[in-house]
């Protein structure tokens, strides 16, 4: 399960330190173990000097016209838009497309978003597939206990 420096995929891992599977989920364990190898669900790359950067989760990945596209990749630029303070990307369903991107944003107190310029700004750095059909201002994102952001109840949004 080698890859070249540089080519984003699943991270896996194998070693002594890795679980032997799921406690009785024999399918869940099928599917996160391969020849010895457990499959993260993370998704990123290693680099020539052989450090590992994780740019997403693969769960997370949508497919836009049989394109991979990682909501991380267009989170990063929201989060360059002046007045932003948390932005979410997940995929909605589109029957020609596969999925669109949509965001999630919610700006820092007392700020006032013109959401054309914010298409713009990402439009300028990213490929049109991977501009947000749709954008949505909330307070504030929904989290769980430790603070990761809730995408699944984004997604019922």
């Amino acid at each position: 399960m080698e890859s070249q420096p540089d080519q984003v995929g699943e991270i896996c891992v194998r070693g002594g330190n890795v679980m032997q599977g799921y406690w009785n989920q024999p399918e869940e364990s099928t599917k996160a173990l391969r020849a010895g190898w457990l499959l993260t669900g993370d998704v990123g790359y290693r680099d020539r000097d052989g450090y590992l950067f994780i740019t997403d989760r693969k769960k997370d990945m949508l497919l836009v016209n049989g394109i991979n596209v990682y909501p991380r990749e267009i989170e990063e630029v929201i989060y360059q838009f002046a007045g932003v303070k948390e932005a979410a990307v997940v995929g909605q369903p589109d029957p020609r497309k596969g999925e669109q991107p949509v965001a999630f944003v919610a700006l820092n107190e007392g700020v006032t978003l013109d959401e054309k310029a914010l298409l713009h700004f990402i439009r300028s750095k990213l490929a049109d597939y991977k501009v947000p059909r749709r954008i949505t201002i909330l307070p504030a994102l929904p989290r769980n206990a430790t603070g990761k952001v809730l995408k699944t109840a984004l997604r019922e949004l």
